[in-house]
This record gives C-alpha cells, structure tokens and sequence, in this order.
C-alpha cells in the first residue's frame, strides 16, 4: 500500500501565496493617490469594456488588480454588500472599512480552505468631507488588510512604483497633479526611458469629495486628453523629479 502524500501546512501556504504573488504580478498596475478634492484611481487598460475601477457606493470606489473573473465576482458582492446595508439601515451606514473587513472575510476564507487563492488585489477607498477622513483599504489574496494614506501601487512592479509615489507624492495635489504623477508612475519600465501612456491606454476615474452623493466619476475623452496634455506645465515646482 502506497504513502499518502504529506506536504507541511507551512510548506502549502507558501505555494498557495507564491501562486497567488505570481498571477497578481502578471497583471498591469493599479495606482490609487489622494489630492486636494479627492482620490484618483488610474491604470493602463485598453479594453473599453473590462473595468479594473469601478463604483461600489455612492462615495466608495473599488479597484483591482489579477484575474478579471475573479475580481469581477468580487465586485458584484460588494455591491450587493452595500445595497442591501444600505437598504437594510441607512444609507450612511455603508462605509469602506465594513466593505473590506467582508473582503478580507472571503479572502481569508478562500486562500485556507480552497485547493487555489484568488489571484487578486484589491484597493477599497472611501472619500470623506476632508481629506482627512478620506479611507483607503488594500486587501491582499488571503485577507490581509493595509489602511493606506497618500498613495497605494498594486501589480506588476509595485515595489518599485511605490518607491517613486513615495518620492512624487505631497498632500494637497490639484487633480492635474495627481493624474500627472499616475501616468509617469504607470509608464515606468524595469529597464530604460518610461513609455508615454496615450488617454486611449488608460482607465482614470475619481471619487470627488465637492459631489453631493454619488461621488464616482470616470476621466475620458476630452476631459482626460486635456489633462494628459497639461502633464509636462502642470508639474508641481517642489515635487521630486520621476526616475525609471
């Protein structure tokens, strides 16, 4: 009679997150930044159709980054969440932070007791009266939860797109200043000049904080080429210079 197959618990979740690190690595960058009136989630996504930025709520917004199918699913969820709290109680009763503790719920289920974690990473993000009330959530594939201030990179070469937000960002950004900081930070390669990102390669939108509910809005067309245009004039004169 053959051996069963043993393989440690440390050793299990350990390939299950490198199998999850890796899908997640695979998929192109999310960036999330803060500015004066405001957060400004962008990405490099051609498709007119696939959103990787999305409206949950009247004033939260969700963002992701890995397998579209499977963060896709997530969404809808959080919708439904929100929908039926907000019916449910009242409608200021949904807020970011019990959004994500239910994110963080199904990932953490899913990463311990599922034979294959999600491929996902998620931003939730909340916008308030002030900027200081303003909440950011990342969720990682098996729960985990970050509360972030200023800035969030999620995906391929989010270390090093962290580095140069870290370096870039300030508060009190204009809108212009925040696009223009996303767009460099998403051109960046691991080797060589950062590419130019044209308006036709990007998914920008905003949860505006001077909105009176529903506070998501998407940057196309005219609105957005006008600022990808402003890019090089609309640099702030303290802000550190973007390295590849």
């Amino acid at each position: 009679m053959s051996m069963p197959f043993y393989v440690s618990p440390e050793q299990l979740m350990k390939d299950r997150a490198d199998y999850a690190r890796k899908g997640i690595a695979r998929g192109r960058a999310v960036v999330v930044l803060q500015y004066d009136q405001g957060i400004v989630f962008a990405t490099e996504n051609p498709s007119r159709a696939l959103h990787k930025i999305s409206e949950i709520y009247d004033r939260i917004a969700f963002a992701a980054v890995g397998k579209y199918n499977e963060f896709e699913n997530l969404r809808v969820a959080g919708v439904r969440y929100a929908d039926l709290r907000g019916y449910s109680y009242d409608r200021q009763d949904v807020n970011a932070r019990g959004l994500a503790n239910a994110y963080a719920q199904t990932l953490g289920t899913v990463f311990t007791t599922e034979s294959k974690p999600l491929e996902v990473e998620l931003v939730v993000a909340e916008v308030g009266t002030t900027t200081e009330s303003d909440q950011i959530y990342r969720l990682s594939y098996d729960g985990s939860v970050a509360d972030e201030h200023g800035y969030v990179a999620m995906g391929g070469l989010a270390d090093r797109l962290v580095t140069q937000l870290a370096d870039a960002w300030r508060a009190g950004l204009t809108l212009t200043e925040a696009v223009r900081i996303a767009v460099l930070v998403l051109g960046t390669q691991p080797e060589g000049e950062p590419r130019q990102l044209p308006a036709s390669q990007l998914e920008v939108a905003v949860l505006e904080r001077s909105r009176p509910r529903r506070a998501f809005r998407r940057l196309t067309g005219p609105a957005l080429d006008t600022m990808l245009a402003e890019v090089g004039s609309a640099a702030p004169a303290d802000a550190a210079p973007l390295t590849p």
